[in-house]
């Protein structure tokens, strides 16, 4: 698996993370309860990050079903404590995943940093029991390609030529229905969000702290600028500029009984 590149031990990851479970965990659990987890399940999590969801699905198959929230670096989730709640170190290309034994499995923002993703989609649908179901939520950074003004799209611009040589695929998000078609799951679907916002939100601070984090590498890469940095902080610190720059398309299917 390639190394993260905002990994655990980054300066303000932990703060992150927790922006990103307080953005995008309520639209995450209404698709947990529409796909239909319900006590007894035996659900599998990877990338669980700080293991919001995990405790959430943890709730929910109580009192006897099972949950293990997985990543690559345990660090943040291996003290929780919530019953039915297992935490396993995994890598999603290299470690042993029970096949054929998860009602549920789930993973958010993942796929796009787990060259070949494809290969990684396959796992998680490999570890679903018959009848199973999964959910895949992952992002597709197309508007940010026709944001205003011309400065702000030459960021992102800049932005994506790096990601693609930091070998993470922002419009992964896209190509999951079809990838699970290919893989024979049955009742696929899905559908995307896009929040629009304004400097100082919420989601602008998580852009603020992720590109704050990113700096030296997106500086080193030369795709972006110290000067493209500067207006990009004071923008999203600006609550007049309004913009929208990334889609989550949630996609989720059943594996035949």
């Amino acid at each position: 698996m390639s190394k993260y590149v905002l990994p655990h031990e980054t300066a303000g990851e932990r703060q992150r993370l927790a922006l990103m479970s307080a953005l995008l965990d309520p639209a995450e659990r209404i698709h947990i309860a529409r796909l239909g987890v319900r006590p007894g399940w035996r659900c599998l999590e990877l990338g669980s990050g700080n293991g919001s969801i995990s405790q959430i699905l943890a709730e929910l198959v109580a009192p006897h079903g099972h949950v293990v929230a997985s990543d690559i670096d345990v660090a943040y989730i291996k003290d929780l404590r919530t019953p039915g709640l297992e935490v396993r170190r995994i890598d999603i290309h290299q470690d042993a995943i029970e096949e054929n034994f998860y009602d549920f499995v789930v993973a958010r923002a993942l796929l796009h940093h787990v060259p070949p993703a494809r290969k990684a989609l396959e796992r998680m649908v490999t570890a679903l029991k018959p009848g199973g179901v999964l959910l895949s939520i992952e992002p597709d950074m197309l508007p940010c390609t026709v944001v205003e003004p011309e400065s702000m799209r030459r960021f992102w611009q800049g932005w994506l030529k790096w990601s693609v040589a930091a070998q993470i695929d922002f419009f992964i998000g896209r190509q999951i229905p079809a990838w699970l078609d290919s893989l024979g799951l049955e009742e696929i679907a899905g559908e995307a969000r896009a929040a629009h916002f304004s400097g100082g939100s919420d989601w602008a601070r998580y852009w603020i702290e992720t590109t704050r984090e990113l700096a030296p590498s997106l500086l080193k890469s030369g795709c972006v600028s110290a000067d493209m940095l500067e207006e990009f902080h004071a923008r999203f610190q600006d609550p007049r500029y309004w913009t929208s720059v990334i889609s989550f398309t949630s996609t989720w299917g059943r594996k035949p009984a």
